[in-house]
């Protein structure tokens, strides 16, 4: 029995589907021969968003080291979900690190395969923003500052959403969690608190620094491609959306992530020895109420009465990235 190529167009859609283009230009994630560095058996909630960023940059990443990669992991949602004893999710060389000092163990493993000669391994340090933007800033601005070869990912859920979700220096205005309640004088999480880790990453004049979302695969893989090959440090901050701390259904997770980056929220760019080289248009930009409506964590921004002069005020922050970053949408 003979078969014949089919060939399917996908409409109605911002993407075009991996059957349209050759084997050469499909991405990591619809290869049958993907490392699988994140495998069944792990407690992850439905649609976390933590486990998907994790399992796309790391494929990515073993690919791009010819699976010659070790990988330091804090302490956290990923590392608590994945590693129950005496079990482990993952197919990779991994260690287990404190929450405060992945970025400094990392620097460790890099310095030890420096030692033995190992140019031909590679070092890729991984931890959510508990771990990154408030425990561990200091360790991961001495791994910048010396120039250590790794390359550190942050998974953003925007709090500490392992230990009950307490705000962390990423949660965003206005957002309620378990530190920052929403009561009468208090609306949920304080305007200018928080650290612009990306930000701060560029100051220290690093190799390669970038921004990305789960919602756009492609983009997350082509910028994991780009630091591996590069060396020195470098600083990838993934925005991962949870379902159990931004009250919203595990089958919302990319659409929020999407939604972030189409509202001027999360701005998408790539910055190179410190210089800003790359920012991604909006294609279809939406007002940030859109995007918050469809979370629990700002259900009282919105209703009777609600806080619309806080809604304006999260508005202002999109309209400025947009304006800062250069993100308005292609005609």
């Amino acid at each position: 029995m003979s078969a014949t190529k089919v060939k399917f167009y996908q409409v109605g859609s911002f993407a075009v589907g991996n059957r349209l283009l050759p084997s050469s230009a499909r991405s990591n994630q619809s290869d049958a021969h993907r490392a699988d560095s994140i495998v069944s058996g792990h407690r992850a909630c439905q649609g976390c968003g933590e486990l998907l960023g994790a399992r796309y940059v790391l494929d990515t990443a073993m690919r791009a080291a010819e699976g010659k990669l070790v990988v330091v992991n804090a302490t956290g949602c990923l590392e608590v979900t994945t590693t129950p004893f005496p079990e482990s999710a993952w197919r990779v060389p991994w260690l287990h690190s404190l929450f405060g000092n992945a970025p400094a163990v990392a620097s460790g493993v890099a310095a030890a395969l420096r030692a033995q000669g190992r140019t031909d391994v590679r070092v890729l340090g991984q931890a959510g923003d508990g771990g990154t933007v408030d425990i561990g800033l200091g360790c991961l601005s001495g791994m910048f500052e010396r120039g250590d070869d790794v390359l550190f990912v942050c998974y953003d859920n925007e709090a500490y959403m392992n230990t009950g979700v307490q705000r962390s220096g990423a949660t965003p205005p206005a957002a309620r969690t378990a530190t920052t309640p929403v009561a009468p004088g208090h609306p949920g999480n304080e305007f200018g608190h928080g650290k612009d880790v990306p930000a701060i990453a560029m100051a220290h004049r690093i190799p390669y620094v970038a921004t990305a979302t789960v919602a756009d695969l492609r983009d997350l893989e082509a910028k994991v491609e780009r630091a591996m090959s590069l060396h020195g440090p470098r600083y990838l901050h993934v925005l991962v959306p949870c379902p159990l701390g931004w009250g919203a259904p595990g089958s919302q997770t990319v659409r929020l992530a999407r939604l972030a980056t189409e509202s001027g929220l999360f701005p998408l760019i790539e910055a190179m020895d410190g210089e800003l080289v790359a920012a991604s248009p909006i294609r279809r930009r939406v007002p940030v109420e859109e995007y918050l409506r469809a979370q629990g964590r700002y259900a009282h921004l919105f209703g009777e009465p609600g806080r619309p002069d806080l809604v304006a005020r999260i508005q202002e922050i999109a309209d400025r990235n947009i304006r800062v970053y250069g993100l308005e949408p292609v005609s």
